[in-house]
Formats: structure tokens, C-alpha cells, sequence
């Protein structure tokens, strides 16, 4: 089966060419080299994919030639407890980081831009 059409059947990926292109990107390494949207995948191959900051270490266990369920999908592959780890702590650093960063993003009311250049003329 082809490794982008394996990723897509167990929903790595949203459509087969957000797939390809993750493969194409370099962002999946098959059995540690990297490869190509038309590269076969068997069971027992260990694939390694990036998304976003994330990286997944997999093992094909089966393959499958639709997409299905998520509950099904997830039997095609087995994530190692040291990526599972991996992650987990990834995304517990991230939280701590968004959990500190108080930042507002929008813009200041007009109110708030009378006080600030007020400020600013009063600071000089």
C-alpha cells in the first residue's frame, strides 16, 4: 500500500494530498530514510511522521484500502511509549509557556490610545 494513502486511511492526515505533500516535505521517514508519497508500507515498517511542534513513532500493523473509522484506523498502527512520552511532556511545556504569556491581541481601544500617548508625554 502506499505510504500516503496508508497516512490518510489512518487519519494522520485530512485529505491524501495533505499527505503527499507532508511526505514530499520531508516530514515522514520510513524505517529512518526518508521517502516518497509512492513508497510501499508493510507491517512491522516503523514510520515517523512530524506534525506541527509533534512527532509520532509508529509501527505499521496493518493496512487498510479505505478510510475508516477512527476507532478502526487505529488499529492499522502502534505508537511506541517513548513517543507517547515524548509528546505528552512537549505538550505539557507548551501549556506552562501559553499559561505565562498573558498577551492580549487585540488592538487598544480608542480610550486606551489616549492614555498611552499621555503616558509616553508625561515619561519624557
Amino acid at each position: 500500500m502506499r505510504l500516503d494513502k496508508w497516512l490518510w486511511a489512518a487519519r494522520f492526515f485530512k485529505t491524501r494530498a495533505l499527505a503527499t505533500k507532508a511526505v514530499e516535505g520531508g516530514k515522514v521517514h520510513v524505517n529512518g530514510a526518508r521517502a516518497k508519497p509512492a513508497k510501499p508500507v508493510r507491517v512491522g515498517d516503523e514510520v515517523r511522521i512530524h506534525r506541527e511542534q509533534y512527532e509520532y513513532v509508529i509501527s505499521v500493523r496493518g493496512t487498510a484500502s479505505q478510510r475508516r473509522p477512527a476507532p478502526e484506523a487505529a488499529l492499522l498502527y502502534e505508537e511506541s511509549g517513548q513517543s507517547k512520552q515524548a509528546r505528552a511532556e512537549l505538550a505539557q511545556q507548551l501549556r506552562m509557556e501559553a499559561a505565562g504569556n498573558l498577551h492580549v491581541q487585540k488592538r487598544p481601544s480608542k480610550r486606551d490610545r489616549r492614555h498611552i500617548i499621555k503616558f509616553k508625554q508625561e515619561s519624557r
